[in-house]
């Protein structure tokens, strides 16, 4: 069992530099860091946790701005997006900004990827929320494209491109690994793009079943990571048994002393199953 690290990273929180090595100091593996451009004044659509929208929403920093920063002071770390918004994302400067990241980290980038859920952020980017998902896979179809091809092009219903020159080319071959965040409508997603499923915290008793359906779908074994388990070691104990990959701590977006605090108490669970 693996364990990193979810988190939005804001300009209220802890910094990117010191929050990587201290990840990287008490030997999580990974870092998975939220996104989101912007929230409007006039959102409606409703926040699917419940309640009111929390605050770190509206000031989480670029994720890759902050990955890179990360990457830059620390040798192990998997520097990773948890999710990137593919639906509000030109892919081309998606495509190299991944790319980027890759090569600044020497091969440690994840890609998180989700279709999002704020319909009037999304509209904000030119996206009509009823065909986000269709339009993930084409872009993620043209990153690939990108990334693997010398004269990269793609002609699709949403995405449309005659043969373009694009650099850098991910370190990681044949590319960065794509992990597909969501619930059973993503699972298509998962059989045909992802190398991982980036699942919803979810007990274990239903998440095991997800499981087996998303596997059953995919027709392989696909690797998955649970977001935001809880500190259980019994609940911890019970994703082993479902043959998870890796569980994220979700770390809330507080300053510094205080989330060196939260991850010593991570760090001290997480030891118990090394």
């Amino acid at each position: 069992m693996k364990f990193g690290i979810s988190t939005f990273i804001t300009d209220q929180s802890i910094r990117p530099a010191p929050l990587g090595r201290a990840l990287e100091e008490r030997g999580f593996d990974s870092l998975f860091i939220a996104e989101h451009s912007h929230i409007p004044v006039d959102r409606r659509s409703p926040y699917p946790g419940g309640g009111e929208l929390p605050d770190m929403y509206y000031r989480t920093l670029d994720p890759f701005v902050a990955l890179a920063a990360i990457a830059t002071v620390t040798e192990r770390l998997l520097v990773a997006t948890g999710v990137a918004l593919v639906s509000q994302r030109d892919p081309i400067h998606t495509a190299k900004e991944v790319a980027s990241l890759d090569l600044i980290s020497g091969g440690r980038a994840v890609f998180g990827v989700g279709v999002g859920w704020n319909r009037e952020e999304m509209a904000n980017h030119g996206t009509d929320a009823a065909t986000r998902g269709k339009l993930v896979n084409e872009r993620l179809r043209a990153i690939v494209e990108l990334w693997t091809k010398e004269k990269a092009e793609f002609h699709g219903e949403f995405v449309n491109f005659d043969p373009v020159y694009a650099w850098p080319k991910p370190v990681r071959k044949p590319h960065p690994p794509i992990f597909v965040g969501g619930g059973p409508g993503a699972f298509s997603r998962v059989a045909e793009l992802g190398d991982a499923w980036l699942a919803n915290s979810l007990p274990p008793e239903a998440l095991g079943p997800q499981i087996e359906e998303m596997r059953a779908v995919a027709g392989r074994q696909v690797p998955v990571t649970v977001y935001a388990v809880p500190e259980d070691p019994e609940t911890i104990e019970a994703y082993t048994r479902l043959d998870v990959e890796r569980v994220l701590f979700y770390l809330p977006s507080d300053p510094e002393a205080t989330v060196l605090d939260t991850l010593d108490r991570f760090a001290e669970v997480a030891a118990r199953f090394r």
